[in-house]
């Protein structure tokens, strides 16, 4: 479970499903480089060493027994945030990925635009490379365009700062994943998104859950939500 610490403003959650290999790495540099944000660890539900690795360690750190997916990982992760009183929640891959050199930037960001959510994009100021997952984004892209009117070059990113009300909705409620028909639903009912330019490294060590098949039934599946599911949701105030 979670230490005791002194709540700071923001609160990185790390979901880490089977991330042995990198979590040890990941974790140090947090609190070594950057102690001036609290962290915690979702487990969600590994079947090798993470969880003993992050006992014999000391982190800050949840435990699910089961292996519940990316939304419900960081709905306990928004859960805690919220039951803390924490300010900002960022989304952060366990798989040493995400470079918190990039959150102060988000931070600024969300402040001075008053966002909702601050994404850290790959593709604000460079293009995409050519690839089949690549395609797949851009199209994620054109359809969050022409549904909302507001341009997303990085959808699919997990580095995702959200604001106070943003974790009050992904707490409280099960049909908030973050995923990007959750970013075109949330642009539709109101929200402040905003993107700043971002750099990520390569997976530490593990092999990611997305293989070519998964990665094409998740675009597709994403495709048609944007398209048609959140195309006619009802819209939520986002204050309630």
């Amino acid at each position: 479970m979670a230490g005791k610490n002194k709540v700071k403003e923001l609160l990185i959650v790390v979901p880490a499903y089977n991330e042995a290999e990198s979590i040890v790495k990941t974790i140090e540099e947090l609190i070594n480089d950057y102690p001036e944000y609290d962290y915690i660890i979702i487990n969600d539900g590994s079947t090798d060493d993470t969880e003993r690795l992050c006992r014999e360690n000391g982190y800050n750190y949840i435990s699910l027994p089961i292996n519940t997916g990316l939304a419900g990982a960081m709905q306990t992760g928004f859960k805690y945030a919220y039951m803390k009183h924490y300010k900002y929640v960022i989304q952060f891959d366990g798989d040493g990925q995400h470079k918190a050199e990039y959150i102060s930037a988000m931070l600024n960001e969300l402040r001075s635009q008053e966002c909702d959510i601050v994404i850290g994009s790959r593709y604000l100021e460079s293009k995409k490379v050519r690839s089949a997952r690549m395609l797949g984004s851009k199209v994620l892209t054109f359809e969050i365009k022409l549904t909302t009117g507001t341009t997303i070059t990085d959808p699919t990113s997990g580095m995702r700062l959200f604001g106070e009300r943003m974790i009050k909705r992904f707490a409280l409620s099960m049909n908030y994943g973050p995923e990007p028909d959750t970013i075109s639903y949330l642009l539709k009912c109101g929200a402040v998104i905003k993107e700043t330019k971002v750099e990520m490294q390569d997976r530490l060590a593990g092999k990611s859950y997305l293989s070519v098949w998964r990665s094409l039934y998740y675009m597709v599946y994403m495709c048609m939500s944007i398209a048609f599911i959140q195309l006619f949701r009802r819209k939520e105030s986002l204050d309630e």
